[in-house]
C-alpha cells in the first residue's frame, strides 16, 4: 500500500525557475557568461604592428647614437673631458631644468627667434605673393633679391650690430633677415609654377582676376610656401644661437657660449641638445599646421 502526500508533485521543465542551476555544470575555464571582450580583430592588430614597426624604424637610429655617445668615453674611445657620456649631459641638463636656468635661457631664445620669425613671415609671404603674380614688379626687384640672397645673415651681424646696438633690436632684425628669403623665393616659386591646366579651367569658368588668385593660385601655392616656412623656423633658432653669442646675457647661444668658456662641457651638450629639440618641435608643430591647411588636396604630402 502506497501512501501518497496530500499535494501533487509537478514535474518542473527546463525553463522553469526551479530548474535554474540543475543544468550540467559549465566546462573547466569558462564562467557559463559569455565574453563581451573578445580577440582584437586582424585589422586592429595589422595597425598596432604597423605602428610599433614605425615608431622602431623612426627611433633606432637615435637610440644607437646615445648608445654609441654613452659607451664611446667609457671605453676611452674618446676624450671623455672633451666629449661626456650622455649621461653626465642629461644630469646637467635636468639641473639646469630644475634650477630655473634652463627655461630663462630658453625662453630668451624663444621669444627673439619668435619675433623675427613672425615678422618675416608677415612680410616675407605678402610680398612673395605679389612678386610672383605680376612680372614687371619681379624685374624691378630681381636684381636687389638677387644681392641679399646670397649675402650670408651672419656676415652682417656686425653691421647689424653697429646699426642698432647690442640689445634686442639688433638680434630679432637679424634673424628677421635671415628668415625672409626662404619663405620670400619659396612663395615667389610657388606662384610661378601653379598648374597651367587648373589657371584654363579657372579662366573657362570665367573667374575675375581677384578671384583667380583667392580661389586656384593661392591654395595651390600653400605647400611650396610652407616648405619656405619650415626652412626659416630652423634657420631662425641658428642664426639666433650664433648672434647671442656676441652682446647677449642670457639666451641659449649664451649658455653655450658661457659654458665653453667656464669648461662647463656637460652644460655646453645640454644647451646644444635644447636647441635640436626646440627645432624638431618647431617642424612637426609647422608640419601639423600645413596638413591643416591643405587636408583633402591631392597634393598634400606627409
Amino acid at each position: 500500500m502506497s501512501t501518497t502526500i496530500g499535494r501533487s508533485v509537478r514535474p518542473t521543465s527546463p525553463t522553469s525557475p526551479s530548474a535554474v542551476g540543475t543544468g550540467p555544470p559549465p566546462e573547466p575555464g569558462t564562467s557559463g557568461v559569455p565574453d563581451r571582450a573578445g580577440p582584437l580583430p586582424a585589422g586592429a592588430l595589422r595597425a598596432v604592428g604597423r605602428l610599433l614597426t614605425a615608431v622602431a624604424t623612426r627611433t633606432v637610429a637615435l637610440l644607437a647614437l646615445l648608445l654609441v655617445w654613452e659607451m664611446a668615453p667609457r671605453l676611452d674611445l674618446v676624450d671623455r673631458v672633451f666629449l661626456p657620456p650622455f649621461s653626465e649631459v642629461a644630469l646637467a641638463w635636468w639641473e639646469l631644468l630644475i634650477g630655473g636656468q634652463l627655461w630663462s635661457h630658453t625662453s630668451a631664445s624663444l621669444v627673439r627667434s619668435g619675433a623675427g620669425f613672425g615678422l618675416a613671415v608677415l612680410l616675407a609671404v605678402p610680398l612673395g605673393l605679389l612678386i610672383g603674380r605680376y612680372r614687371p614688379l619681379a624685374d624691378l626687384l630681381n636684381p636687389l633679391l638677387e644681392v641679399f640672397r646670397n649675402t650670408a645673415a651672419l656676415a652682417l651681424l656686425p653691421v647689424f650690430v653697429l646699426l642698432l646696438g647690442i640689445g634686442e633690436t639688433s638680434k630679432i632684425s637679424i634673424v628677421l633677415f635671415a628668415c625672409t628669403w626662404p619663405i620670400l623665393l619659396n612663395t615667389i616659386s610657388a606662384v610661378r609654377t601653379v598648374d597651367p591646366t587648373l589657371l584654363r579651367l579657372a579662366r573657362s569658368m570665367d573667374l575675375s582676376p581677384p578671384a583667380l588668385f583667392r580661389k586656384v593660385v593661392l591654395p595651390a601655392s600653400i605647400p611650396t610656401i610652407f616648405t619656405g616656412i619650415r626652412l626659416a623656423g630652423a634657420v631662425a633658432i641658428l642664426v639666433l644661437v650664433a648672434a647671442e653669442m656676441v652682446g647677449a646675457r642670457a639666451g641659449l647661444g649664451y649658455l653655450i657660449n658661457s659654458s665653453q668658456l667656464n669648461f662647463a662641457i656637460p652644460r655646453m651638450y645640454a644647451g646644444i641638445i635644447t636647441i635640436s629639440a626646440i627645432g624638431l618641435l618647431v617642424n612637426h608643430l609647422l608640419l601639423t599646421v600645413e596638413r591643416r591647411l591643405t587636408a583633402g588636396r591631392p597634393d598634400e604630402r606627409g
